[in-house]
């Protein structure tokens, strides 16, 4: 045979040959990817975490919490979907170091943040939760979750404080501890990840549609969404059109906040509906709760029956409304009257989404899963504490301690949830157990890094 017709026929064989090799290749790698889906197909999708926050939100603001000008029949659905929570607490009755033990899950005096840091321009250029301090979202997202942040930032303004530097994939919002909700007005900027952004939307209305097409895009994939409006805070700002759905209102600055809260309310409903679109109501955890206390003189939010507002550590600048909502899993339409914390936040969203915590930085919060399931008795919380500068309190089973400079108050809140009469002179063995209480819990913690600012300026 001629050396050339060999070569040919080798030269035929061989891709033959290389040929069947890649096909059985190609068949192996069919089948691998297909049993990759298969078996990701019948595993149990992680639970997604949905986090919304009000910013100012009295107690007594939403219809199931007793308002009567107001309606807000998505956040009432919440309630009657999910549980309520009637002695819910955050850490401070200021904006920031709510959010730093909101997203920590951790006493923010644990890390010297006990105070707002003023308007950007003049806070300390290290003001913020220390990048040592895991947040929620970093926590997720190293778990696997898209994430993303929709809204008020208010706990760093350096570039490596930021949320696109502290786990969270996507962002548009501020960073201060307030806007104006027609944004060309504002004198700080909206952000979408670290640059300037254009919005021409109300504010309220901007943040729900970006929540809202994150879920869109991110329906097949697990997340945690986390959307803290920065409604009701103030300024009054609202489009014409809303004001007149409440016409009968005579107080115009009332009429303002009922329509800012109505926008607040119709931004909750576009995310539930998202959810619900996609099939997943069964499938995620809401939690809805106020950053602090209502602010009564600013705003006319009510905090009813409670006493005071916010920036003050009587009930009406720490208990605030908490709704809860996981379909199939938590009794619709409970009420839950045992002492919680938004420190429990963290924890509980790790437990649903079968995270486990680090335990380099112990949680102060705790699941609230269990005692919501009834497979854990007592209750979640004996004590609670907090301290802004020179004032102080501590809950202390149904005792309530406040302490202003040297001044202590002492109210027995199973009888007296207004705080109207001062046991203090009457009671001071329960003055004295308290105090001491109080002194156990605040002597591990640091002397805060920033001077309290309280709340300055607009923005």
């Amino acid at each position: 045979m001629a050396p050339r017709v060999v070569r040919s026929l080798f030269s035929r064989s061989f891709v033959a040959l290389r040929c069947e090799r890649l096909a059985w290749f190609s068949l192996c790698a069919f089948v691998v990817v297909a049993l990759e889906r298969f078996a990701a197909a019948q595993a149990p999708r992680k639970t997604n975490i949905v986090l919304i926050v009000a910013d100012d939100l009295g107690y007594a603001d939403l219809g199931v919490q007793g308002s009567k000008d107001v309606r807000t029949p998505n956040l009432d659905r919440l309630a009657e979907e999910g549980v309520r929570f009637t002695d819910a607490y955050v850490t401070a009755p200021l904006c920031a170091p709510s959010r730093a033990a909101l997203l920590t899950g951790r006493y923010a005096q644990r890390f010297g943040l006990e105070s707002n840091p003023g308007p950007e321009r003049g806070a300390a250029p290290d003001y913020g939760i220390p990048r040592d301090e895991p947040v929620l979202s970093e926590r997720l997202k190293a778990a696997g979750f898209a994430t993303g942040m929709f809204g008020k930032w208010h706990v760093g303004y350096p570039r490596e404080l930021r949320p696109t530097k502290r786990g969270f994939d996507e962002f548009l919002g501020f960073l201060s501890g307030s806007s104006r909700y027609f944004t060309a007005k504002a004198r700080n900027p909206i952000l979408r990840g670290d640059e300037p952004a254009k919005v021409d939307a109300y504010l309220t209305d901007a943040f729900a549609s970006e929540a809202v097409a994150f879920i869109d895009k991110r329906a097949e994939h697990p997340f945690f969404l986390y959307v803290p409006f920065n409604a009701v805070h103030n300024p009054l700002e609202v489009p014409d059109a809303d004001l007149e759905r409440f016409a009968k209102i005579a107080d115009p600055r009332r009429r303002q906040f009922a329509a800012m809260l109505a926008k607040l309310d119709d931004g909750v409903g576009a995310i539930l509906k998202a959810l619900e679109a996609h099939g997943l109501d069964e499938n995620t955890l809401v939690i809805f709760l106020s950053d602090n206390g209502g602010a009564t003189v600013e705003t006319t939010s009510r905090n009813d029956p409670l006493r005071g507002t916010k920036a003050q550590m009587y009930e009406g600048g720490i208990r605030v409304p908490f709704l809860m909502r996981w379909k199939g899993k938590l009794t619709a339409g409970a009420v839950e009257s045992r002492t919680i914390s938004s420190l429990d936040v963290v924890p509980t969203a790790l437990a649903a989404a079968g995270v486990a915590a680090d335990t380099t930085k112990p949680l102060d919060g705790v699941n609230l899963l269990p005692y919501l399931a009834g497979e854990r008795e007592g209750k979640p919380h004996e004590s609670l504490f907090w301290r802004m500068g020179h004032e102080g309190a501590a809950r202390v089973g149904d005792w309530k301690l406040v302490l202003r400079g040297d001044e202590a108050e002492l109210y027995d809140l199973s009888e007296d949830v207004a705080e109207k009469t001062d046991l203090a002179k009457r009671r001071p063995e329960i003055l004295a157990k308290l105090r001491a209480a109080w002194t156990a819990w605040a002597k591990p913690m640091v002397a805060p890094r920033w001077e309290h600012e309280g709340e300055r300026g607009e923005e």
